[in-house]
């Protein structure tokens, strides 16, 4: 039996797995989609499901108004006689050199909560990890941030310990590790093994250069030597590979002492851009120990695998998830996320109307605020995403339909409204590096009851259509690239990947709402 990396398709970045007793969880970030941190599960490190959101209400993460790929940055996950913890970061501004940031610890008695009031822990830098050391101490690791001019930003790992008792940081701060000449090291994960501290890293930064760096120690503040054969992991100079940017690592051993790695790759667009708007995604890596303390990919080099050994433990698939909501229950499912605010009946229902999704319209797709928006990640390169709503506008300024989404200046969006002069309509709104643009074509949907949209992926190729009755399908608007909704667009710096997702804007401020009857 192999493991088909990647074991988390699509936009599922910074994984930090961890393993309580015969069960396996990933945590990864969510940056400024709602609720923040995804986890899944696992028995057997092949099969995986969504299982819990942990930061669910405002008290745990407020969202609004933070820049896209802000808020959630790289959480990580532990436990420790009996509870788990869960650091994270939320990214409030990253303009310019600065950082606004906030460092927080939660806890609960089960993975799947309830989970505590956030303690806050420091402001220094992102990526936080706590290691509980075999005396019973306890030491939180993070990047250091230092903005001013000449000096390098990423200024190394720091360690201070944490008291639970105090519920907060004690002690004097030191740092570990200012990394090696990959640079840019972050990421930060500690494990204890035959008597020496393991220090795994990510470094390169989170594109083509990424790389996951091991260092050592014998005791836990250092000093860290390195691997003389740095780094672990990486997929830097092969743009061949299918699995790019390889790095920031999270280490776990099985109950049969089996060791791997899961970490972040990428998959491009086949066209030779190098773009990759499924996003960070994350796959697993069979490592073992050498005779001289150090670990290798159990392949050999420094490469990631598409198939992967799997571990020596009883397969457990878990049942398949049916491909269309049908929206017949009364929460959405763990695979949905809104756009930085929760969802709450002020806004969104699954109960005013049985098997329905109600959507009221508010803000616009630039706004940071409150977007009437529901979304899943896109996965595969090729898929065909499909739903029907029905919407009775009265001005140009309401809206509703099917959006692919990457953020507020990168979307595409089929959408039905009103206007003089089309009346009742459809029509193809693209933003690309934020500039606003409407396909021509407009098709008149006066009479309709219902509309039925769809939008076919195919590789780089972004097809809408739309129909009276879900049977027979007609184009509209151009065909689209789909590289305009991936983090490497442009040359910009973000961090997520492409949603699809329905949505509602009334932009009189009238809440006109939307019923959505199914997404697939």
């Amino acid at each position: 039996m192999v493991i088909q990396n990647p074991i988390l398709k699509g936009f599922h970045p910074d994984a930090s797995a961890i393993r309580v007793g015969d069960d396996y969880y990933i945590a990864t970030s969510t940056f400024e989609w709602f609720p923040g941190v995804l986890i899944h599960h696992s028995k057997d490190l092949v099969h995986w499901r969504p299982l819990a959101r942990p930061l669910d209400r405002i008290s745990l993460l407020d969202l609004k108004g933070v820049p896209s790929s802000g808020g959630i940055w790289a959480p990580s996950l532990s436990y420790d006689q009996g509870t788990f913890y869960l650091c994270y970061t939320h990214v409030v501004c990253r303009k310019g050199v600065y950082k606004d940031l906030h460092n927080y610890i939660t806890t609960a008695p089960s993975i799947e909560g309830p989970w505590s009031e956030p303690v806050y822990l420091n402001a220094s830098g992102f990526d936080h990890f706590l290691f509980h050391d075999t005396d019973g101490r306890k030491y939180v690791f993070n990047m250091q941030w230092d903005f001013r001019k000449n000096k390098n930003r990423f200024a190394g790992i720091i360690m201070q310990e944490y008291s639970p008792e105090e519920r907060k940081l004690i002690g004097p701060v030191k740092r570990v590790t200012q990394g090696t000449h990959l640079g840019v090291t972050e990421g930060p994960m500690v494990y204890k093994k035959d008597g020496y501290y393991y220090l795994l890293v990510a470094e390169g930064g989170t594109g083509m250069n990424h790389a996951a760096t091991l260092m050592r120690s014998r005791q836990v503040d250092g000093p860290y030597e390195v691997d003389p054969y740095y780094p672990l992991l990486t997929s830097f100079g092969h743009s061949e590979h299918p699995l790019q940017k390889a790095g920031h690592g999270s280490l776990v051993e099985t109950q049969n002492g089996e060791w791997y790695m899961v970490h972040i790759c990428s998959r491009s667009l086949p066209d030779g851009s190098g773009l990759s708007p499924l996003g960070r995604e994350t796959s697993i890596q069979k490592v073992i120990w050498t005779e001289d303390g150090w670990l290798r990919l159990a392949s050999g080099g420094q490469l990631p695998d598409l198939e992967v050994p799997a571990p020596d433990l009883p397969l457990h698939p878990f049942p398949v998830q049916p491909e269309r909501d049908h929206f017949d229950k009364e929460e959405l499912g763990l695979n949905w996320s809104t756009l930085r605010v929760p969802a709450d009946d002020s806004w969104l229902t699954l109960r005013e109307r049985s098997g329905y999704l109600r959507l009221y319209g508010r803000e616009s797709l630039y706004s940071l605020h409150k977007q009437s928006m529901v979304a899943r990640r896109i996965e595969s390169f090729e898929c065909e995403v499909e739903t029907c709503l029905e919407f009775e506008p009265e001005d140009f300024t309401q809206m509703a339909g099917l959006v692919l989404y990457y953020d507020e200046s990168d979307h595409f969006y089929v959408r039905v409204s009103y206007d003089d002069e089309h009346g009742k309509h459809l029509a193809v709104i693209v933003n690309d590096q934020g500039a606003y643009e409407e396909a021509e074509d407009y098709v008149a949907v006066h009479s309709w009851e219902r509309c039925y949209l769809k939008a076919t992926i195919r590789y780089e190729k972004v097809q809408f259509y739309y129909s009276a009755d879900g049977i027979a399908w007609t184009p509209i608007g151009p065909s689209l690239y789909m590289g305009i909704l991936a983090d490497e667009y442009q040359g910009k710096l973000s961090f997520t990947g492409a949603f699809a997702g329905v949505c509602v804007q009334d932009l009189k401020g009238t809440r006109l709402h939307a019923d959505f009857d199914y997404r697939e």
